[in-house]
């Protein structure tokens, strides 16, 4: 039964990922590691990120921003590094906490400022550092690095293309890690072989919702991701 609610989770969260381009992993993670267990899930739904934003990134080609994937990509990759080593020195219950309450709060700013505020580039470079930091901790930087991507790339199908060859990289990168680890074993990849086919649903569900859905409720549902995300990261 656990095993089906994990298949069921991912399947959800992936409508959710093929909308946005992004939270697929951040959505499943807490119910995933109860089900599955931490490691596990960590490394399936890894994977699963990778398959995701690989599809997404080849079908929306066009709409993507290659000078800003890269320049995130770079500023994610240093974020990560610190964030590697930030893990084993801090109390990850305290960096959870902190990292939710900050979520919750630019996700409420977001969601009831009356007028449209640009961020000074300093901040907005931080603000991808800080997402890297967090990737590299959690695999959840994806809600952190949307405040990035609302104000600088703005228009919905731009952001979902740009934000998915970030993860296709980033997340490859942690894969290959894991492979050298030998943390990636039958189990997993039986459990991951489950995925396939309500992923792939997911993803034809996710394609033609985000056709349909208009500019402002993308953002407006971006924001309310981030405000999930982070009561996620204090229970």
């Amino acid at each position: 039964m656990a095993e089906y609610l994990f298949v069921l989770i991912v399947f959800l969260a992936n409508v959710v990922e093929g909308i946005t381009g992004f939270a697929g992993t951040m959505l499943a993670m807490p119910a995933a590691m109860l089900l599955v267990g931490v490691d596990e899930a960590k490394i399936i739904l890894n994977i699963v990120a990778i398959f995701v934003s690989s599809n997404i990134a080849v079908r929306n080609y066009r709409d993507m921003d290659k000078k800003q994937a890269v320049k995130i990509s770079l500023l994610m990759f240093l974020g990560m590094a610190a964030g590697l080593y930030l893990y084993r020195i801090l109390p990850a219950r305290i960096l959870m906490s902190a990292y939710g309450g900050l979520l919750i709060l630019a996700a409420l700013c977001g969601l009831f400022r009356k007028k449209e505020r640009s961020l000074p580039a300093g901040a907005l470079i931080c603000v991808v550092l800080l997402a890297g930091i967090i990737h590299g901790m959690f695999l959840s930087g994806g809600s952190l690095l949307v405040i990035y991507a609302v104000a600088v790339l703005k228009e919905k199908s731009v952001i979902r293309a740009t934000l998915a060859p970030v993860w296709v990289v980033l997340n490859g990168s942690m894969l290959i890690q894991n492979i050298a680890e030998g943390a990636v074993n039958a189990e997993i990849l039986r459990l991951t072989g489950w995925c396939v086919i309500p992923v792939i649903i997911a993803l034809y569900l996710g394609q033609l919702l985000h056709k349909r859905m208009k500019q402002e409720f993308f953002v407006k549902l971006t924001y309310v991701l981030l405000i999930i995300s982070g009561f996620t990261l204090l229970v």
